[in-house]
């Protein structure tokens, strides 16, 4: 036989087995394996092993000190990003001190334009209700009803 006939056959070997197994388990996603101590949980779809123990009639279950060192690892990884991100926001963002706040005089400029605006168009409102009184528009005779 060929080395790669070999090497074929054992692939088929371990992936036969494997298929089995994965049509076993997937009925269920978590087997569960009883130890002295308790019991020792596996998720089948993440690969997952917690340790469970029963206390007060519940099953209380805690990631495997493997499991606890990566997810630990992971969360300071997530935490330094976090930081890194809010530290670049902060840079991005104003102080906030107030200093883009306007000034008095820039104040008493645009209360005065608003005012000026407002005058000009109430003054409008007044001429168009002159010219109305003056000149009274008379409403066309109501069409006769026709039923």
């Amino acid at each position: 036989m060929t080395r790669f006939t070999i090497l074929s056959v054992s692939v088929l070997a371990l992936i036969a087995p494997a298929q089995a197994f994965s049509q076993e388990t997937v009925a269920s996603r978590y087997t569960m394996e009883k130890t002295d101590n308790g019991f020792v949980r596996l998720d089948t779809e993440t690969g997952e092993m917690s340790i469970c123990t029963q206390k007060a009639d519940q099953l209380v279950c805690r990631l495997a000190a493997d499991e606890r060192r990566a997810f630990e690892e992971t969360l300071s990884d997530l935490s330094a990003r976090v930081e890194t991100l809010e530290s670049r926001l902060d840079a991005l963002a104003p102080a906030g001190d107030g200093a883009d706040m306007p000034d008095e005089a820039e104040l008493d400029r645009a209360i005065g334009a608003m005012e000026k605006m407002m005058r000009r168009f109430f003054g409008m409102v007044d001429d168009l209700r002159k010219d109305f009184d003056e000149n009274p528009r008379v409403p066309p005779e109501p069409i006769p009803d026709r039923t």
